[in-house]
């Protein structure tokens, strides 16, 4: 294969768009990033300035999705009057919708489910990052003088937010409706059941997910 001229430089951004349409294009990753970075016309170096390896950039693809995502809310005027559970709702909303955009390389990363583990860790850069959103906009239940209950407090309510995601992203990669819409659904019934049980409101949306949930699994 001709190779492209090599050039000065590369953006994280270049790299990985070019990663993204070989991994698609070929359903496997490049054979080394020497090769990759020069059938792309810049140096190897290039590549090593923003991602250690083929690995790091897949871990670091969600970080880029959780940074989009908040630059994207940031930009309605609306975000900054919503309360916590508002803006983690609209964070969903907003996340899935990009990932819709990016599904087949999403659904590539995550792979089959055979080793789900492994696949797993390629959220841990994003995982360490929504923990802290969802820390920073989640108000806490109750009012703790206790400094070390209240930390505990506070790590309970940000790994429910992190279980929640995972629940979400699950269903969303298991969802076969037209345009994701069931996915919408479920993130508006979630996000406002959570709410409800932690900050002790009528339970009814409790109810109206679980009903969602049994129609979705034991009668579609």
């Amino acid at each position: 294969m001709a190779t492209k001229k090599i050039k000065k430089a590369a953006t994280k951004s270049d790299i990985i768009e070019q990663y993204t349409d070989y991994c698609l294009s070929h359903g496997t990753r490049p054979a080394t990033v020497y090769k990759f970075a020069k059938d792309n016309g810049y140096e190897e170096a290039e590549f090593y300035r923003f991602f250690a390896s083929f690995d790091a950039l897949e871990h670091q693809y969600f970080k880029e999705m959780f940074d989009y995502t908040l630059e994207m809310l940031h930009q309605s005027p609306a975000y900054p009057e919503y309360d916590g559970t508002q803006k983690l709702s609209a964070f969903h909303f907003t996340f899935f919708e990009l990932a819709t955009a990016n599904r087949s390389f999403i659904m590539y990363l995550m792979g089959d489910g055979s080793h789900r583990l492994r696949n797993l860790l390629k959220l841990k850069e994003f995982r360490k990052v929504f923990t802290e959103y969802a820390a920073s906009v989640l108000e806490k239940p109750f009012e703790i003088k206790h400094e070390r209950a209240d930390k505990a407090q506070g790590t309970a309510l940000k790994e429910a937010a992190w279980l929640q995601f995972l629940s979400i992203f699950k269903f969303w990669m298991q969802d076969t409706s037209p345009g994701f819409e069931k996915t919408d659904v479920f993130i508006e019934k979630s996000v406002k059941a959570s709410s409800d049980l932690v900050y002790n409101t009528p339970l009814q949306s409790l109810f109206d997910l679980g009903k969602f949930i049994w129609k979705e699994k034991f009668t579609a």
